[in-house]
């Protein structure tokens, strides 16, 4: 008998069978020093296979005397932390909340551990998958039971937030430090970005701080994926799969049966950073739209202080960020709701521009920002852009007459003047893109109101913007205005090219080569959205590039002109080539940062009330 009894304690316990004593027994006990019952206790609790039954009646016990486990009991609460709770049935959830209350209200020294393993929960669990012998970790992407579960960490986390109002302070880093690695699935992120945006409806006070988390995160994925790298996957990706079809073609006769079990429509994004980036903004403009709108009907209060909170992270992270590529977009679609918004967006990005007091590279940006804004933005109406380019050219004109009046020699430099070409570039893009509008409503008041910009002082001052605008926005401009002859360029322009020094010599020889082809380090931030399932929420509001008729883009100049031509030649004229970009659509000119520049002050644009 003693053998058998040895033997059957050395043997682990059952999984449905409890032992020990009740849990107060057992602390009174370690207490005193003898802690076999606790470390039995805690074994139990670890089972990976425990019973819904054993949680809830260790659970009970535990409530019964939540005023003893101090932090003496720290890895034993732990232990109970780490309880599969989630999931289970609903007494199991209950139970285990009314716990959770319980510990938060008697014992706040382990508030910050009740949160990290709430918040632990806001991703798949991790499963692991094997492949050629390797085990790679990996998140369950398939669980349908993934919406219940979530349901149950927000009620969890309401219910702690009730019995302790501090619960922001700390639940803020929290959330941050468990953002997954932006290398993880799309799923992963996309959930825990989801359940991130869905605190702030019960936890208000953090949602700028969430945003600005974030939107960083995504920033980082968007800045890594250019658009020229996303279009060249997605190509790359339909004609693999053109080749594979041609290839299934010619090995089978199963056309017709293989082309039905085809999906219509493709969703997914070729690149794996786009496609990343392409569920985190999905998530974020369903976010906006859901916040900002209550039965289908805006809700101009709610609208207005997500509006500020976008504003405040789109200062910080978004505006001084170069060449980012999508995330800017959220505040093109939460604009699109209310035309005040757009027109608070415009009068923010032009006090930036005309304050001397910002440093020149976030002048620049803003004045980046609102040409393409101005350009893009299909819900702008054609009088708000009258009123904002009446302030870019009155600020434009005010900083030529400075530059005349200091008596000094002027040059151009794009590092003194560079907000100055900035504003001056953003004019001639806003431009090309809305210059039909301006005109379609009344052709003779849209011509007296090109004429009254004056863009002739603008285009032949001593600064000579169109040197270091770039070339294909100096084409265009070229080209519209001596259309209906408000300006007329090609002088300029071609005078600027025979300036232009060659400053880089191919190595194996032949013809120089100018760099000086986007001197302002120029984007626009604007440039068409290339994300397929976020896309479709800003198509309709976009504004595509048409192209102008051959009426409006000069021919090609013959062999027999002359290289010097009088302006009636340059009405029928030609588009001049620039070191082959000239002529190309206007879009995104990559490059590293933009450069510094200075001064400027004018008027101030006034906002319509929300």
């Amino acid at each position: 008998m003693e053998i058998e009894s040895r033997e059957f304690l050395n043997t682990p316990p059952a999984k449905i069978v409890r032992f020990g004593g009740s849990v107060e027994e057992t602390l009174e006990k370690y207490r005193q020093g003898d802690s076999s019952g606790y470390e039995l206790l805690q074994h139990q609790l670890a089972d990976p296979e425990i019973k819904d039954a054993q949680i809830i009646s260790w659970l009970q016990e535990f409530r019964a005397c939540v005023s003893q486990l101090t932090k003496d009991h720290e890895r034993l609460i732990y232990t109970i932390l780490r309880l599969p709770w989630v999931g289970r049935s609903q007494a199991v959830v209950e139970e285990y909340m009314a716990f959770l209350s319980n510990l938060v209200s008697a014992q706040t020294v382990y508030l910050c551990a009740c949160l990290k393993m709430v918040v632990s929960h806001f991703t798949p669990k991790r499963v692991t998958i094997c492949e050629g012998g390797v085990d790679i970790s990996d998140s369950d992407d398939e669980d349908e039971n993934l919406p219940r579960n979530f349901n149950q960490c927000h009620q969890a986390l309401q219910l702690i937030t009730r019995y302790v109002p501090s619960t922001s302070r700390f639940l803020m880093p929290i959330l941050q430090d468990n953002f997954p690695f932006v290398q993880k699935s799309s799923r992963t992120l996309e959930c825990y970005v989801h359940n991130l945006l869905r605190v702030t409806v019960y936890i208000p006070s953090i949602r700028r701080d969430v945003l600005e988390v974030i939107i960083g995160k995504v920033l980082k994925l968007d800045v890594s994926a250019s658009r020229a790298d996303i279009e060249e996957a997605e190509e790359n990706a339909v004609e693999n799969q053109r080749t594979e079809e041609h290839t299934e073609e010619g090995l089978f006769d199963m056309d017709e049966d293989m082309s039905a079990d085809k999906p219509a429509g493709k969703t997914s994004m070729a690149h794996p950073v786009a496609e990343r980036l392409d569920s985190l903004m999905a998530v974020l403009l369903a976010y906006i739209k859901d916040v900002c709108h209550d039965n289908g009907s805006l809700h101009v209060e709610r609208t207005k202080e997500l509006y500020k909170d976008l504003l405040s992270v789109f200062d910080k992270l978004i505006l001084p960020t170069y060449a980012s590529c999508h995330v800017q977009y959220t505040l093109f679609y939460i604009c699109s709701f209310r035309l005040a918004l757009a027109e608070a967006f415009l009068d923010h990005l032009w006090k930036i521009l005309q304050n001397p007091s910002q440093p020149p590279v976030i002048r620049q940006a803003a004045a980046v920002y609102l040409g393409s804004f101005l350009a893009r933005a299909k819900f702008v109406p054609v009088v708000t852009v009258r009123a904002c380019l009446d302030l870019l050219i009155s600020w434009i004109h005010g900083y030529i007459d400075s530059q005349d009046s200091s008596g000094k020699q002027v040059c151009c430099d794009t590092s003194l003047h560079g907000p100055f070409y900035t504003a001056c570039q953003s004019v001639f893009y806003t431009l090309i893109f809305r210059h039909r509008a301006m005109l379609e409503a009344n052709m003779k008041k849209g011509l007296e109101y090109l004429q009254s910009l004056n863009l002739e002082r603008v285009v032949m001052c001593q600064l000579n913007p169109l040197k270091v605008c770039l070339p294909s926005v100096t084409s265009m401009f070229a080209a519209i205005t001596r259309k209906y002859q408000v300006v007329f360029c090609y002088t300029i322009i071609e005078r600027n090219n025979r300036l232009a020094l060659p400053v880089v010599r191919s190595s194996g020889g032949g013809d120089c080569i100018s760099t000086n082809t986007n001197p302002l380090d120029s984007f626009f931030p604007f440039d068409p959205y290339v994300l397929k399932r976020s896309g479709q929420l800003i198509e309709p509001l976009y504004q595509v590039w048409e192209e102008l008729a051959d009426t409006e883009l000069p021919p090609t100049k013959t062999a027999q002109q002359s290289s010097r031509e009088d302006e009636d030649d340059f009405l029928r004229g030609e588009t001049p080539q620039n070191d082959g970009i000239v002529g190309m659509t206007p879009s995104s000119y990559e490059s590293n940062l933009l450069n510094p520049s200075s001064v400027g002050s004018p008027p101030c644009i006034l906002q319509r009330p929300f």
